[in-house]
């Protein structure tokens, strides 16, 4: 999320997680939210 403050959460193949564990694990989904 804009300039590394807040966090997006995203559903997954692999289940629901945070954008920069989907980042870390190279997967993508679709957005839920943004929390911020």
């Amino acid at each position: 999320v804009v300039g590394g403050m807040g966090t997006a959460i995203i559903s997954t193949s692999k289940g629901m997680m945070t954008g920069r564990e989907a980042k870390r694990m190279g997967i993508g989904g679709e957005l839920l939210c943004e929390v911020w």
